[in-house]
């Protein structure tokens, strides 16, 4: 127990770390990459490295903290029943839209995000689909108390509010993503959206909402109850990966594509959040195990 919550929070110092090293190496190194390519191979070296792996390196701590953070206080069954849909799901999407144009517009992904399923989809796309996918849902769900009244509305309105706040952390992310000094992919046909094509932001939507659908039918007959507590760890993934978005774009000058993700995902997820339940909830996290016990000596 001790040691999961250890590795969990390694993992997540891990992520958020990479996240502020990127986001200094885009803003900083690579617009003053010649100061660094002075140093020989050495300096050649290190670009090569961090251009090639630093995206990697952050997706990877970031769905090692949240896998264990999710069997940790969720349970294994309940880490997949959200993994898998989440990841096939969103890969499917990403081949048929890099494919096709159909969800998201035209567009090619570039280096800098590992190896490309199929030639075209980065494979750690589908994984940083699954563990913000899955922050934003448990924060929806959690905020609209779905297990304390399990309605059909509550259910479809958290399904509905999580799809939202995903598709928010992308306001920030596409612009500097697709057009900064070093970007992760580019639109064939740039859009009407700062860039962006209006349907991308339904595909995410979509699609999001799509696993999350599957994943709730798939946990229908296990209540995830989380305290506030519980809850901010999933609110800090979401949050610091919409900073380090939100930073690039706004060192692009995309104000108006972050204020919305702003307004439509960071206010709600924090008001969400506010309004969980402050007690204990979840009686399947070896933590409230634990913290019972204690209470019933």
């Amino acid at each position: 127990m001790r040691e999961s919550v250890i590795a969990e929070r390694v993992c997540l110092i891990s992520h958020i770390l990479a996240k502020v090293f990127g986001l200094i190496g885009i803003m900083l190194v690579i617009p003053h990459a010649t100061i660094i390519l002075n140093f020989g191979d050495v300096g050649q070296t290190a670009m090569q490295l961090s251009m090639a792996n630093g995206g990697v390196i952050d997706i990877i701590f970031g769905i090692v903290a949240v896998s264990i953070y999710a069997c940790r206080v969720l349970g294994w069954r309940t880490w997949l029943g959200f993994l898998v849909p989440s990841v096939l799901i969103s890969v499917g999407s990403e081949l048929l839209g890099t494919s096709t144009g159909f969800p998201f517009g035209d567009y090619s992904y570039l280096s800098g995000l590992g190896f490309k399923i199929g030639g075209l989809v980065p494979f750690t796309i589908p994984l940083s689909w699954f563990y913000v996918g899955l922050s934003a849902y448990l924060i929806a769900r959690s905020g609209l108390k779905v297990a304390q009244k399990p309605t059909l509305i509550r259910h479809i309105a958290a399904i509905a509010i999580g799809a939202l706040l995903f598709t928010s952390w992308d306001f920030a992310l596409e612009p500097a993503m697709s057009q900064s000094a070093f970007p992760f992919w580019y639109w064939e046909t740039p859009g009407d959206f700062f860039g962006t094509p209006y349907r991308n932001y339904l595909g995410w939507f979509g699609t999001s909402a799509l696993f999350m659908s599957v994943a709730a039918l798939i946990w229908r007959n296990n209540p995830i109850k989380l305290s506030r507590s519980q809850l901010v760890f999933p609110l800090i993934v979401y949050l610091s990966n919409f900073a380090f978005a939100a930073g690039l774009s706004l060192g692009d000058g995309f104000a108006i594509p972050v204020s919305l993700g702003l307004i439509l995902g960071v206010f709600p997820a924090l008001s969400l959040w506010f309004k969980s339940s402050d007690g204990l909830e979840n009686p399947n996290s070896e933590v409230a195990v634990a913290s019972l016990k204690v209470a019933l000596k």
